[in-house]
């Protein structure tokens, strides 16, 4: 069994998993039941699993796509991000499973992956860009300070004390009136 940690405010890794089993077998492992059961999500040791983000990908079904290729088409995960795995997933046969991390419904736990699961290996995604030009105009550069801090306001807290005291004066006026 292999434990994997994951993050509840994770928004980029795609987790990719073989499935060992055969193609008749795969409908059923991998989608819930009408009475709640769920193989997938037992053989995951996932508390929280969200059906619409698990994605079964029958190699098969790729044709000539080798399975990185898919990843990055479908994922954004890019060739750098793979590294020494894509050989192993473009050889891999049968199906596999991508978990995007939106499947686990932002909640942190602690997977035990177990038979017919193996985990390939975890990808991260791309990160977009900043959009817009970088900005350069004086203001965005802000104020520099010597790290002095600036002068306070004392503003009009005697005034401020005062209409306090006033209202308070007339709050303890009413208050005495309706007790008498």
């Amino acid at each position: 069994m292999t434990q994997v940690e994951v993050n509840g405010s994770d928004t980029g890794t795609v987790r990719v998993l073989h499935l060992d089993l055969p193609p008749e077998a795969v409908e059923r492992f991998t989608q819930m039941a009408g009475t709640g059961e769920w193989p997938l999500k037992y053989a995951l040791g996932a508390k929280r699993l969200r059906e619409a983000f698990v994605d079964v990908v029958s190699i098969r079904d790729l044709g000539e796509m080798p399975l990185s290729r898919y990843l990055s088409d479908a994922y954004d995960v890019q060739a750098r991000a793979l590294g020494d795995d894509r050989a192993r997933l473009d050889a891999l046969t049968g199906h596999v499973l991508v978990l995007p991390s939106q499947a686990f419904d932002a909640t942190s736990q602690t997977l035990t992956i177990s038979p017919p699961l193996k985990l390939i290996g975890s990808y991260a995604e791309a990160r977009p860009a900043a959009k817009g030009p970088k900005v350069t105009s004086k203001s965005a550069r802000g104020q520099g300070s010597d790290g002095a801090p600036g002068p306070t306001s004392r503003g009009n807290s005697g005034l401020l004390k005062l209409i306090l005291a006033a209202i308070a004066l007339v709050l303890a006026l009413v208050l005495w009136l309706a007790l008498v």
